[in-house]
């Protein structure tokens, strides 16, 4: 009884693994695949990058403020991080765009 379930699962076995190997791409084929995918998918991320420099710009823009108006002493400390934060992103999507040739 035991050995004809372990050859019923072998069997099994041997039909899932050869499914598998016959939808297997070539594995050149595969990562010039995902390369085009990722190159297609790259615009799309730098305009999100950029909304995500606006918000987080118009964010800064209002905590300074509001630090301003309160007459805090470090305001242009925050005001510098802030601005930092979203250059930072402007010229992170730029180095990738020089670095990768898209």
């Amino acid at each position: 009884m035991k050995s004809i379930k372990f050859k019923n699962l072998i069997l099994q076995l041997v039909f899932v693994l050869s499914a598998i190997s016959t939808f297997a791409q070539d594995g050149n084929a595969g990562i010039l695949d995902a390369n085009t995918k990722v190159r297609s998918y790259f615009n799309s991320g730098t305009q999100l990058m950029y909304a995500i420099g606006a918000i987080l710009g118009l964010i800064g823009a209002v905590k300074v403020y509001q630090k301003w108006n309160a007459g805090d002493h470090d305001t242009g400390k925050v005001a510098a991080a802030w601005f930092g934060s979203c250059v930072f992103l402007v010229v992170v999507v730029t180095v990738i765009r020089a670095f990768f040739g898209i």
